[in-house]
């Protein structure tokens, strides 16, 4: 069973910058593709940024160029820097390892994120 932990979340105002950090226990990090996702109550969550096993990374048009997704296999560690923050990145953020677009692990408890105008 693969646990997924985020932290970094916090209140921030507008145009600030945030860190969110994703640790994955099991062995196969290295081997998947890793995600990070924002859902606001109410709302489907929505895939912000992928991260292949080759780096190859992929964002949502609404967070390009200002967000960056990384990941460090040797801490399984996946992580999402987010830079000029708006109000509407106001949302609870969790990772996932991926195929495709389909996520393949339980959900954590994912780490909220406030913008402040």
């Amino acid at each position: 069973q693969v646990q997924l932990v985020e932290s970094g979340g916090g209140l921030v105002q507008t145009g600030g910058s945030l860190r969110l950090s994703c640790a994955a226990s099991g062995t196969i990090f290295g081997t998947r593709a890793m995600a990070w996702y924002r859902q606001v109550p109410g709302e489907q969550r929505e895939m912000v940024a992928v991260i292949a096993t080759n780096y190859y990374t992929n964002y949502v048009d609404s967070v390009k160029g200002r967000f960056t997704i990384s990941r460090d296999n040797a801490k399984r560690t996946v992580y999402l820097q987010m830079n000029s923050l708006k109000p509407e990145d106001t949302a609870n953020y969790y990772c996932n390892a991926v195929e495709g677009s389909r996520p393949l692990f339980s959900w954590g408890q994912g780490t909220q994120v406030t913008v402040s105008s």
